[in-house]
């Protein structure tokens, strides 16, 4: 009898803990960032100002802590990132602001051989293999995706 005992205060122990873990599990996961990729592929001014205006407005939100997000340019995109850019200084405050920009190297690489040199991105962007590819391994983490 007294091994019945033992076996069962053991068993409710094991339940309760699995259920005390499915608890906490579920918590932890509403707590979790809100993850987002804008995509800039367009040279117009207003859907690359509407890109930049989105993230603001998350953030506001959301708050700087609770989403992550990232602006990937490609193709005639790639110009919201570049020195040359009207947006040049919003890109490079933004960027201090926990949003992440990333250039797409291939539109790089096909520039630089088009006119002879490569374009001076703007401070605060970073550069990645493939724009597109960039995309697919955010939303591969979860990101949801946006464009503008």
């Amino acid at each position: 009898m007294f091994g019945n005992k033992v076996i069962l205060n053991s068993f409710l122990a094991a339940v309760f803990g699995v259920v005390l873990l499915g608890m906490v599990g579920n918590a932890t996961a509403s707590e979790a960032k809100h993850k987002l990729v804008i995509q800039v592929s367009s040279n117009d001014p207003m859907t690359q100002k509407l890109a930049l205006n989105n993230a603001v407005n998350l953030q506001k939100e959301y708050g700087l802590d609770d989403v992550d997000i990232e602006i990937v340019a490609y193709g005639p995109g790639l110009g919201i990132m570049t020195k040359k850019s009207k947006v040049a200084e919003r890109v490079k405050s933004l960027a201090l602001q926990n949003i992440t920009f990333s250039a797409c190297g291939n539109t790089m690489a096909k520039m630089e051989k088009k006119t002879g040199k490569k374009p001076q991105l703007t401070e605060g962007v970073g550069v990645v293999k493939s724009g597109a590819q960039r995309i697919l391994e955010l939303q591969e983490q979860g990101y949801a995706y946006l464009r503008p």
